[in-house]
């Protein structure tokens, strides 16, 4: 997620300006994460957009794994200090069409880990959706829930190496550094828009943290963060057994940031898929996966992508990102409530 932070209430010690070289790498991390970062956003599109709720038109759920930037150095003070983690997030959704409710419900769990924080999050959706052309339009709301921790204890300054190998650290407590784990929690809203044709295409376009919900303990404010995402689905006139599939999404966190990624998918009999993608100025992305088919009523996805790094923070160096993985995996079920059969009665009728 995008995180703004600012320098309000910092004194520039030695000990503080230490504190922020050692955090720069975190805080650009951060910022490039920017509410979240999936390679499969084509099949996870509740993460981006609440009007996306109840838009398979059955109960579903999906888990997905994504460990960014494998290998990467954090480079700790010293040895018995750790340096945190790279970016590691595992995220659960749910969502289903309510007739009564002329939409959708949904729930969102995330959780992620950036060096010395660990971010909770809950988001509720509500979709809205009618029938409009060939295909639906759907407006979403969603409440999100945020719980933010921020791990102080191993943070150190240059006034804290004492020089001695056996004591290397004495730290002095300085309240900008070093102390116990702080958390807040924080509440914000996102909104959005969904239009889809099935089996043809689909566009959505949303707004999270549209209240730019601010910490004064962790000093930082939740990015107002745009998404545009859409994907199309080609036939192949002379072989209907394979399918092109690509997808764009584009992003921006308060129109100061853009990032953009495309995926183009090859689908064959609905059952194996695979493809390339690219994420600007961060990765050249390889997915695929496997669809399993349950009397054409319940189905399972499962996917794996491997994004190969192409910024500076990548290289065939040491200590640099060799990639990142992702597992994303994702159930829907058709529940059909068979209608009761209509009621006969029989009469016997005198005719004179």
């Amino acid at each position: 997620m995008a995180i703004k932070y600012r320098q309000k209430n910092l004194h520039w010690t030695r000990k503080t300006a230490s504190f922020f070289v050692m955090m720069a790498l975190f805080l650009s991390v951060a910022t490039a994460q920017n509410e979240g970062q999936y390679t499969h956003f084509m099949f996870n599109q509740l993460s981006y957009n609440p009007a996306y709720t109840g838009s398979s038109g059955a109960l579903s759920f999906s888990l997905l794994y994504n460990n960014q930037w494998m290998g990467l150095d954090l480079q700790a003070p010293t040895p018995t200090v750790e340096a945190g983690v790279t970016p590691t997030n595992i995220l659960a959704s749910f969502d289903m069409p309510v007739s009564w409710l002329h939409g959708g419900l949904g729930l969102t769990f995330n959780s992620e880990q950036i060096g010395y924080h660990n971010n909770t999050t809950i988001n509720l959706d509500y979709a809205f959706r009618i029938y409009w052309g060939r295909g639906n339009l759907a407006a979403g709301v969603e409440m999100n829930l945020y719980n933010f921790a921020f791990n102080t204890q191993n943070l150190v300054g240059i006034s804290d190496f004492t020089g001695d190998p056996v004591n290397p650290i004495n730290q002095s407590g300085d309240p900008a550094v070093n102390g116990q784990a702080v958390s807040e929690f924080m509440v914000d809203v996102s909104t959005g828009l969904y239009y889809q044709v099935p089996s043809e295409y689909y566009v959505g376009l949303s707004v999270k943290n549209l209240l730019a919900s601010h910490s004064d303990q962790l000093a930082f404010s939740n990015a107002r963060t745009l998404y545009l995402i859409g994907g199309y689905e080609y036939t192949f006139p002379y072989n209907p057994s394979f399918k092109l599939k690509p997808s764009l999404m584009a992003k921006t966190a308060n129109f100061s940031t853009v990032q953009a990624e495309a995926a183009l998918l090859l689908d064959y009999e609905n059952f194996f898929w695979s493809g390339l993608g690219y994420r600007l100025g961060d990765a050249v992305t390889f997915l695929a996966g496997v669809n399993w088919n349950f009397a054409n009523l319940n189905w399972l996805r499962v996917g794996v992508a491997y994004d190969l790094t192409t910024s500076k923070l990548g290289g065939f160096k040491a200590g640099r990102s060799f990639g990142s993985l992702e597992i994303f995996v994702n159930g829907t079920f058709r529940i059909i409530i068979p209608k009761d059969p209509p009621t006969v009665s029989r009469t016997t009728r005198f005719l004179l």
